[in-house]
């Protein structure tokens, strides 16, 4: 999770006091993961957050970095940064999926679009 200092930063993530202080105190979590493309598929996952603070989430903020960037040039200064910035993590286990879909409106709220 990304924090920004006085509120939602550039991503539109909420500060500490939002994300991770929603998650601890009702774990029932949702995630919409969007593709690329203008009006693609997406998926819906809903489940159970967990909460990783540091220490205990800074090897796995190195692996989420990993995933989303691949290889960071200095790996002692981004675990610098994530410790002087406080960084937490949520993992969310997934309990079910679905739909994976399409589009952004059911057909019938979209507008005419000419293709």
């Amino acid at each position: 999770m990304r924090r920004g200092r006085r509120g939602p930063d550039r991503g539109g993530h909420l500060p500490r006091a939002g994300q991770d202080r929603n998650a601890r105190r009702d774990p029932q979590a949702s995630v919409v993961v969007l593709s690329d493309e203008w009006d693609g598929p997406w998926v819906q996952i809903d489940g159970t957050a967990e909460v990783l603070d540091l220490p205990e989430a800074l090897e796995p903020l190195v692996e989420y970095y990993r995933v989303i960037a691949g290889e960071h040039p200095d790996w002692d200064e981004y675990r610098r940064a994530m410790t002087a910035q406080g960084k937490s993590l949520l993992r969310l286990t997934a309990r079910r999926w679905g739909p994976v879909a399409t589009g952004g409106f059911p057909p019938r709220l979209a507008p005419d679009r000419e293709h």
